[in-house]
């Protein structure tokens, strides 16, 4: 059962830090680096505008956030949104006050306690997700790990845009062009997360307090340096090739705050530009709170994340992005899975890591550019695999199948479409399994010979209407039928219609047959007493 959230002190978050939060936001880090930038050149934006919204999502939603293990930045979910928002209005400058206004948005959403809406999705799409979203880190990564980065970082879409392949040609592709070096390095890097991770567990202090990500970037670049001198056709290249990170950097002639683009708010005037500020709102926010209870269910301390205050804090994030030239930001479940995978306690983690990428982005670029994607691709498939693990597969299994056929289908959905149309499948079927569920178990009939009672155990919705049908239909003439509906709160229209007009068959049928508190006018919603305050002297 999940608990509220503790109550954190300044001490608290100080000895996170130090044990704990600390490399865990370094780990972040290293993931979220090449996603900040793929997904900016997915969205057609500038690749500063990737790490502008990283930063933002590090430490500004990190110090507002409602969560403590929730990690925030620019999202692959939004990337192709982002892309036709910028080609309609014409100019990245101008989307900015797009930006912004969905910033607003979501901020008048989290004060208007908008953020009970995620609890509306069932918990085996939750976890479908999560899974599913595993297997896609795997799937996208592998190419990565053998040399081939046509795609960029952060497409988690089945039809990839950048070069016209798919998820599973990709790999096929890759396996075709594979380059002995990136092999190498990946396929070090993940025996040493491997091992590393095993030591950390045996209480080995020196691998509990080092991230393993941290050595796999030193042993990734140190490999590359030794390709270069020894094995030059092993060489994943120079910083400037496509096998290596590639930020940005800000020129020597220029001042550092020529990184930033700010938005024309000159273009409030336009239609367009609200338009496109109420798409990102809403789908950055949906996106958001089903993100916030995937690091629920994560959390090792099944803490309980508050989704205004989530809302508030993604709204405030999005404003200041929008203002200082960054993407969209929202909740993302690859950083928020590391975060947790890497032994975060506390948002100190979160914080941390925007703060590492702000020192990339004006100190560390040059250096940063060394480290081989292919080491990091081992980093985010250990990720995956953590998310999609095959005992969750046969644990929802074991829960029944009105449980597993929308995990499984939100799952598959999710593989071969993008997260928001899997999420809808599984979304809906899971509906539609409760629904169904519910409505096998509102009707008792209890037969003594002749007499016949048919008790309505709870309230009647249309989907239980065939099921009286069918109960209606066995009974003969003689029979003795009373139809109890004193424990319904609500009886359909249709169905009442139904019960009621059965009263001429039944007369015709030679069928004694009686309503014992079958109401029409029973309200859907239970009376609610007020709540009276109580004073504790």
């Amino acid at each position: 059962m999940k608990t509220s959230n503790p109550l954190y002190t300044f001490s608290t978050y100080s000895s996170g830090l130090l044990r704990s939060d600390l490399p865990a936001g370094l780990s972040v880090f290293l993931v979220a680096l090449p996603l900040c930038l793929g997904i900016a050149l997915a969205s057609g934006a500038p690749l500063f505008s990737g790490l502008v919204a990283g930063i933002v999502g590090g430490i500004v939603v990190g110090f507002l956030s409602g969560s403590e293990m929730s990690v925030s930045g620019p999202a692959a979910g939004l990337a192709v949104i982002v892309a036709d928002a910028i080609t309609n209005v014409g100019a990245y400058e101008v989307f900015l006050v797009g930006v912004v206004l969905a910033g607003a948005i979501q901020l008048g959403l989290g004060l208007l306690k908008a953020g009970k809406l995620s609890s509306f999705f069932p918990d085996s799409v939750i976890k479908g997700m999560l899974v599913a979203i595993g297997i896609v880190i795997v799937l996208k990564q592998i190419p990565h790990a053998l040399g081939r980065d046509n795609d960029y970082e952060g497409e988690f879409a089945f039809q990839q845009l950048a070069d016209g392949e798919n998820t599973l040609s990709e790999i096929y592709r890759a396996v075709e062009t594979a380059s002995m070096g990136a092999l190498i390095i990946s396929a070090v890097s993940l025996a040493l997360l491997i091992g590393w991770e095993r030591l950390a567990g045996r209480g080995w202090r020196f691998f509990k307090t080092l991230p393993g990500a941290l050595m796999v970037v030193f042993v990734g670049i140190g490999l590359n340096q030794l390709f270069r001198l020894y094995m030059p056709e092993w060489y994943m290249g120079d910083t400037a090739h496509q096998h290596m990170v590639q930020i940005p950097v800000v020129a020597a002639d220029k001042p550092w705050w020529s990184i930033f683009t700010f938005p024309d708010f000159s273009a409030l005037s336009n239609p367009r530009i609200w338009a496109v500020g109420a798409t990102i709102a809403i789908v950055a926010s949906l996106e958001t709170l089903l993100n916030l209870e995937a690091a629920d269910q994560l959390d090792e301390q099944r803490r309980v994340s508050s989704t205004d205050q989530e809302l508030i804090a993604q709204g405030v994030g999005n404003m200041v992005s929008g203002l200082v030239g960054g993407l969209p930001v929202t909740s993302v479940v690859v950083r928020t899975s590391a975060n947790v995978f890497s032994g975060a306690k506390t948002r100190v983690s979160t914080i941390v890591h925007g703060v590492l990428l702000a020192i990339a982005v004006f100190a560390a670029g040059s250096l940063l550019n060394y480290i081989p994607l292919s080491c990091l691709a081992a980093i985010l498939i250990m990720v995956g695999y953590k998310l999609a693990k095959p005992k969750i597969f046969k644990s929802v299994y074991n829960d029944g199948l009105n449980q597993f056929i929308p995990f499984i289908l939100t799952v598959l959905g999710i593989i071969f479409t993008d997260l928001l149309i899997g999420i809808t499948i599984g979304a809906v079927i899971g509906v539609m399994f409760i629904l169904y569920t519910n409505s096998q178990s509102t009707v008792k009939v209890i037969r003594q010979g002749k007499r016949i009672e048919i008790k309505i155990l709870k309230d009647l919705y249309f989907l239980s209407k065939p099921q009286l049908k069918v109960i209606l239909r066995t009974l003969q003439p003689g029979d003795q039928v009373i139809v109890d509906g004193t424990d319904a709160q609500f009886i359909d229209h249709d169905i009442y219609n139904m019960l009621r007009d059965y009263t001429d068959t039944a007369k015709a049928q030679g069928i004694s047959y009686e309503l014992k508190n079958v109401i029409k006018t029973k309200s859907a919603l239970p009376k609610v007493e007020p709540v009276k305050e109580v004073l504790i002297n």
